[in-house]
């Protein structure tokens, strides 16, 4: 039964960042990870993969996606940023379904609410809501690959929180990170180089600008890879990358910090946009990530 007022999200962005044919639709995501050499994880507790239009990342997302073994999931929680909407905390959503071509994705109203009680979110208005496209372009992947198994999703936009409220929703979130069968998908591109960007960062002791930038990534990919909140966001402080999701990043890895599970993260594809040459050049960096639990620390 839905709740009073309750309603779907539309699919916004199919059409224009990906397509709105399922036939299309299904067809490019089947190719993708057919393509994409990652194989599945027993042991998966979240992913990091890119939001951009599916003809420049969809690829990229696919390495990520593709370690997901689908009978060991019952929950995803699907962290995005805000591009529009300004805000310095996380919201949630009154939604009870996101629409996608392929079919509508059930949203875990029982956690939602959970998590409202604590008094710490917002709730998004549709509006805003289906401006953003951080969720969105994730959406067709995880249908995809949950397609015929029972899930729900719980949708967090994440806005730019400064430590204490990192700490405070990485509490919040941990005791749901602990749970069996809980996936955590993190939405971020990488670097967003170029003056469009008001980014020019260049080290050229690298060699070309798109050598630089792969540097200055696989720097942010380390810095992940400590699982050291503190290590990421110093990284962000020295070098500025213009990780759009880095506060989502932030979260999982606060997330991951306190609570009681042993992980590790390991980075399968990078890619970009285009190699920049000249300053006049922009590209968008793009990764997918696999965060696993240590099976040798289970009990």
């Amino acid at each position: 039964m839905k709740r009073k007022g309750a309603s779907v999200r539309r699919a916004a962005k199919a059409g224009s960042w990906y397509s709105e044919e399922e036939a299309l639709l299904r067809s490019e995501l089947d190719s993708w990870l057919a393509a994409a050499n990652t194989s599945s994880s027993p042991n998966l507790k979240a992913l990091i993969a890119p939001h951009a239009g599916y003809s420049y990342s969809g690829p990229t997302a696919a390495y990520a996606y593709k370690g997901i073994d689908p009978s060991k999931v019952k929950r995803i929680f699907l962290l995005g940023p805000s591009h529009y909407l300004s805000s310095d905390t996380c919201l949630l959503s009154r939604m009870d379904e996101y629409e996608t071509p392929l079919g509508n994705i059930k949203l875990d109203r029982l956690v939602i609410d959970e998590l409202a009680k604590a008094k710490e979110f917002d709730v998004l208005d549709q509006e805003d809501e289906e401006q953003e496209h951080s969720l969105e372009l994730h959406l067709p992947y995880i249908y995809r690959m949950m397609e015929g198994q029972d899930f729900l999703l719980v949708p967090i936009m994440v806005g730019h929180m400064d430590n204490k409220a990192l700490s405070t929703f990485g509490k919040i979130l941990s005791k749901y990170f602990e749970q069996p069968e809980t996936l955590f998908i993190i939405s971020t591109d990488f670097c967003h180089w170029g003056s469009r960007f008001s980014y020019t960062f260049y080290d050229s002791s690298c060699g070309e600008i798109w050598q630089s930038i792969e540097e200055l990534d696989s720097k942010g990919m380390k810095a992940i890879e400590t699982l050291s909140t503190e290590n990421f966001l110093s990284y962000l402080k020295q070098y500025k990358n213009t990780i759009c999701g880095r506060h989502c990043v932030a979260l999982l890895l606060e997330t991951i910090a306190q609570s009681s599970v042993k992980a590790g993260v390991r980075f399968v594809h990078y890619a970009q946009s285009s190699r920049c040459k000249k300053k006049n050049d922009s590209s968008v960096s793009y990764v997918s990530g696999l965060i696993e639990e240590k099976q040798s620390e289970k009990s």
